[in-house]
């Protein structure tokens, strides 16, 4: 990628709230309702009916009962250190932004979009109120929101691809080996437009009209479609990224890749634990075989956080790779309620904290921390 100016500096005068405005005005309710009742419903049907049939409940209650202390405390330190390496992202994204803001942002969009049915929309508005709190201007917000979104895609297709080698290297299951090619597909695709986007605005306006192309015989079909041009937003999008992506790329990488080795860490060693310390246990490799692998599941976007679904996997490929299925099943749910869990308090004491922030500057009294 070429440089190019970066983005205006976070504490610029530019008006921060149009861009809350336009989001929130496209909150559509009633779909928002329909969606979540239907995430809700694949939640309770994935883990009343599917995860029996390839887990065990009594034998995971009953693996965990025989967890110590001692690896009840790892866990507990492991978690830790995932709610603090969650703070990165907005931070590494967000030129000037501290980290205590960076972790409001990141937490308090996590607590709705997965504690609220059908809570993307609505959480992608509080990141935009809260980075505009922090007079972080419209522009450098978009970036900054855009930017962590795409890595967290990038880290989605990336992993389970990796996940699909170690599960070879260590014998696991080859049920889900189409996972790797289609992943590496979809993500090279991704990289590849986004590189030569970012890269000149000559290359960005041909892809627009490659898109334009592309999405041609459809506009007769879909009344959205008909006067759809795709090449203004590609080279405005490519106007707000470009500054960004050019001289951060491999600060937001490295925050990302931190983000799911922890969580990974997580899984891992409440595994270990239910398994015993003491004892010959599963590989990191096959462990990461399989969480890596079931992070594909996130791309399905039925269940806020793939909850559900990715657990479903995760508990079907350790089993592959030789963890029985009470604990297969028991470091699963130990996993998704450690890192579940404490992020959603995290994030509504963010919320809770950041609303009494907003509230005094909405009546005018100074406040610390802002980006300047």
């Amino acid at each position: 990628m070429s440089d190019a100016a970066s983005p205006p500096p976070a504490g610029a005068t530019e008006e921060p709230a149009a861009g809350t405005a336009s989001v929130t005005a496209k909150l559509d309710k009633k779909k928002s309702i329909i969606l979540g009742v239907i995430g809700l419903a694949v939640i309770v049907l994935i883990f009343w009916k599917v995860i029996p049939q390839i887990g065990s409940y009594a034998d995971a209650y009953q693996a965990m009962q025989d967890m110590g202390i001692a690896s009840m405390l790892v866990v507990g330190f492991a978690v830790l250190v995932y709610l603090a390496v969650y703070g990165f992202p907005f931070m590494a994204a967000t030129p000037k932004l501290p980290y205590w803001p960076s972790q409001q942002v990141n937490q308090a969009a996590f607590a709705i979009s997965n504690g609220v049915p059908a809570g993307g929309a609505f959480g992608l508005a509080v990141q935009y109120a809260m980075l505009a709190t922090y007079r972080v201007p419209g522009a450098v917000a978009t970036s900054a929101i855009t930017a962590v979104g795409l890595w967290s895609m990038f880290v989605s297709l990336g992993l389970p691809v990796l996940g699909i080698g170690a599960l070879s290297i260590t014998g696991g299951s080859t049920s889900y080996s189409w996972v790797a090619p289609v992943g590496l597909a979809i993500l090279a695709t991704m990289v590849v437009v986004l590189v030569l986007i970012v890269r000149s605005e000559r290359l960005a306006v041909a892809v627009g009209r490659l898109g334009n192309k592309v999405i041609g015989p459809l506009r007769g079909r879909i009344s959205k479609l008909h006067d759809l041009d795709l090449v203004a937003p590609i080279t405005k999008f490519r106007s707000d990224m470009h500054g960004l992506l050019t001289r951060r790329w491999h600060v937001i990488t490295l925050a990302q890749l931190g983000v799911i080795l922890t969580q990974f860490a997580i899984l891992y060693v409440a595994l270990r634990g239910i398994q015993g310390w003491d004892q010959p246990g599963t590989s990191v490799l096959a462990a990461f075989g399989a969480f890596a692998t079931a992070q594909i599941m996130l791309m399905v976007p039925i269940t806020p956080g793939g909850l559900g679904t990715v657990d479903a996997m995760i508990i079907a490929l350790l089993q592959s790779v030789g963890v029985s299925a009470g604990d297969a099943t028991a470091a699963d749910l130990v996993w998704r309620a450690a890192s579940y869990v404490p992020q959603i308090i995290v994030g509504i004491v963010a919320l809770i904290t950041w609303f009494r922030r907003a509230n005094r500057a909405l009546s005018g009294i100074p406040v610390d921390g802002a980006t300047s």
